[in-house]
């Protein structure tokens, strides 16, 4: 959507004529730039789908009123995720360990798709997006690769490459730090077709691989996903965000089927 700039507008100056004989004496004022005050902007309207978005296959993933589409993984009970403000919210807590806290998933599965989505971290906070999820292991890391999101610079354990802000975690480190500050809103991309994976963080493409290759099974074998044969293996799966114990924001997420 476009941003609507409301300019106000002043007078630059104004001429006044003397009432002696003498020639005409302009007095002028100090100009004022045209826009300069008053100036006002509008945010476009989050969680709504343009008439374009709409026409070219883009779905809303997240209406920004419940959590309609959505459940926690294998539907257990859990407390942490809501709406706040129009966004999807998970509840932070550096205490709170219980059951209750859980991964949320989408109801639908998909294959070929390109997903956006903005997303604000709380400081010190780790969360991700999981894709090609299925549901026969215990926790979702176990069979869908993952968009890692993470405080890059203030996480308080020391961070390896593959562990950063927009890292196919594990697997492929991110080419650049692209992240912004924490507490500003990130915008993410991630495009998989036939195993083709590109993950984009601020306009930035800063994963691009391709899975099942044998460069590929190579890393899963040496890696951290060795002991978990069931990783990357699901051609076809739901779409996931992660409940790692921190306050995370999403809005705006779509999804288009290639």
């Amino acid at each position: 959507m476009k941003r609507l700039v409301l300019p106000a507008f002043a007078a630059a100056s104004l001429a006044l004529t003397s009432c002696g004989g003498g020639a005409p004496k302009e007095e002028k004022k100090d100009s004022v730039a045209i826009g300069s005050e008053n100036k006002t902007t509008t945010e476009p309207q989050a969680n709504v789908l343009t008439a374009e978005e709409q026409a070219a296959g883009w779905k809303l993933l997240f209406n920004g009123s419940n959590l309609d589409g959505w459940r926690i993984y294998k539907n257990k009970p859990s407390n942490t995720w809501g709406v706040v403000d129009g966004t999807l919210h998970c509840t932070g807590s550096t205490t709170d360990k219980s059951d209750m806290r859980g991964d949320l998933l989408t109801n639908d599965q998909y294959e070929n798709f390109e997903l956006e989505t903005d997303w604000k971290l709380a400081p010190q906070g780790n969360s991700g997006i999981l894709y090609l999820v299925t549901e026969e292991f215990e926790a979702p890391y176990m069979s869908g690769p993952e968009y890692q999101l993470i405080d890059d610079e203030n996480f308080p354990e020391k961070l390896e490459d593959w562990q950063k802000s927009g890292a196919n975690y594990a697997m492929n480190p991110p080419s650049k730090l692209a992240a912004k500050p924490i507490g500003e809103w990130n915008h993410t991309r991630i495009v998989v077709n036939k195993g083709h994976v590109e993950h984009w963080l601020n306009g930035e493409k800063v994963v691009d691989t391709q899975m099942w290759t044998p460069e590929w099974e190579k890393a899963k074998a040496t890696g951290k996903w060795k002991d978990y044969k069931g990783y990357g293996t699901a051609k076809k799966g739901h779409i996931c965000v992660q409940d790692h114990g921190s306050e995370i924001w999403f809005k705006n997420m779509k999804i288009k089927s290639l």
